[in-house]
């Protein structure tokens, strides 16, 4: 008889505690709707313990409420990418719940309200990095990726996005994962110039994009190749490696990324590139080699073997490339800026002889003889120059480097005329 009061009293306690659970949500929800959304947090905070025990359509109450708050929060711009993540995370719980009782209540509303808070990450991530707060968007873009892992593209931008942060301890774990999924991000882009806007829109297919024209709401539709990213993500991933001490794990890194993508000869290039600070020539040498072979009339990939080469201080490797390079494709602007500002290094030399000469009449001759070897340091440069400033008349370091050659030569008129265009 005395057990049976034992039994009696508890599901008196379990049913009071119920009560007190439906009440506090319904409190929640009444708080939350009078926009009190923190005060909805507190009280619903009160009875996270007790839901654990709750019945299936309560807990989903629970967390659907839950999610709204911080939704809410983070609509209001209270610590927005923290809440927004926050509330993700509830209504996937709930969803979760949901799905084990078969009962759908709640779910649809909170599949809806994820979709709004992705596009909410990504749009907040974009106004982070214009405001320069990198590491804030790299992580926003991360949560925006765990919402829809399909959408992998945004887990690049989160780990490229950590790399402008410089926060490599971000990244690592994120170029980790692209590897893991050997993501590329090779497709096609289909794009149309807004007649409204003038701004240009993409498409997720040229169906879309065409009937966007028809309607006559766009213009100027594009079509581009969207070449692979393995290269960049297997470097940034070998790079940080490198940064963080782990050479010999970066290499392997990027043995593993060879294997993967044979094709792929940027990955020759990173590959050279860690042998090179390393000091290890005769690697680097031989990788070289083996991307000329590969490659030999890709213009991309010689005139990076000019950059490299450039670095190594081999300034002959570096010509001969950047040469090859403007011999396979003559328009190659940054091809013919390098090669002046290799030959310009010619004049340092040159100053710093000069600075050193005194007054007397031998100084004076050997004076003489080295400003004569300057001019012709700049003279060698103008074509390059020139060619430069007309293929990328925007960048302002080719016209004020030709400005300053013209200058030093005393080139008035051309200098003027150089002037007068920038």
């Amino acid at each position: 008889m005395k057990s049976k009061y034992v039994i009696l009293a508890s599901a008196l306690l379990i049913s009071v505690a119920t009560f007190a659970q439906k009440d506090q949500i319904k409190s929640a929800e009444k708080a939350l709707k009078s926009g009190d959304a923190q005060g909805a947090l507190t009280i619903l905070k009160d009875a996270e313990n007790m839901v654990i025990n709750a019945k299936d359509v309560e807990q989903a109450q629970y967390y659907f409420v839950k999610g709204n708050a911080y939704l809410d929060l983070a609509n209001k711009k209270v610590e927005e990418g923290k809440n927004l993540s926050l509330a993700a995370e509830t209504y996937k719980k709930l969803i979760d719940v949901e799905k084990a009782s078969g009962k759908v209540k709640y779910s649809t509303q909170a599949a809806t309200s994820i979709i709004e808070i992705k596009g909410k990450l990504i749009n907040a991530a974009i106004a982070d990095s214009q405001a320069t707060k990198h590491a804030d968007g790299a992580k926003k873009l991360y949560d925006a990726y765990l919402l829809d892992k399909k959408d992998t593209i945004n887990l690049y931008y989160a780990a490229s996005t950590a790399v402008n942060a410089q926060d490599f301890d971000l990244a690592l774990p994120m170029y980790e994962e692209l590897k893991k999924l050997n993501y590329s991000g090779k497709g096609t882009s289909f794009t149309a110039v807004n007649k409204i806007s003038g701004s240009e829109d993409g498409f997720n297919n040229a169906k879309d994009r065409d009937l966007a024209v028809k309607l006559g709401t766009h213009e100027k539709p594009k079509t581009e190749a969207i070449p692979s990213k393995r290269g960049e993500i297997y470097k940034n991933l070998a790079l940080i490696l490198v940064q963080k001490g782990r050479s010999e794990d970066a290499k392997q890194a990027i043995a593993d990324a060879r294997k993967a993508n044979p094709e792929d000869s940027s990955l020759i290039l990173t590959e050279a590139n860690l042998y090179l600070e390393s000091k290890d020539y005769e690697t680097y040498k031989k990788l070289v080699g083996e991307a000329l072979q590969k490659d030999p009339n890709n213009a991309d990939l010689v005139f990076n073997l000019g950059v490299i080469s450039a670095n190594a201080k081999n300034n002959a490797d570096a010509e001969k490339y950047y040469l090859k390079a403007i011999e396979i494709n003559p328009n190659y602007a940054n091809a013919y800026l390098n090669l002046a500002a290799l030959k310009l290094e010619a004049e340092k030399p040159i100053i710093d002889e000069m600075n050193k000469l005194g007054t007397t009449a031998k100084d004076m001759k050997r004076y003489d003889v080295l400003k004569a070897q300057r001019e012709s340091v700049f003279k060698g440069v103008i074509p390059y120059l020139k060619k430069a400033n007309e293929l990328d008349p925007k960048n302002e370091d080719v016209s004020k480097t030709l400005l300053g050659v013209y200058k030093a030569l005393e080139m008035t008129a051309e200098a003027k005329a150089l002037k007068a265009t920038m």
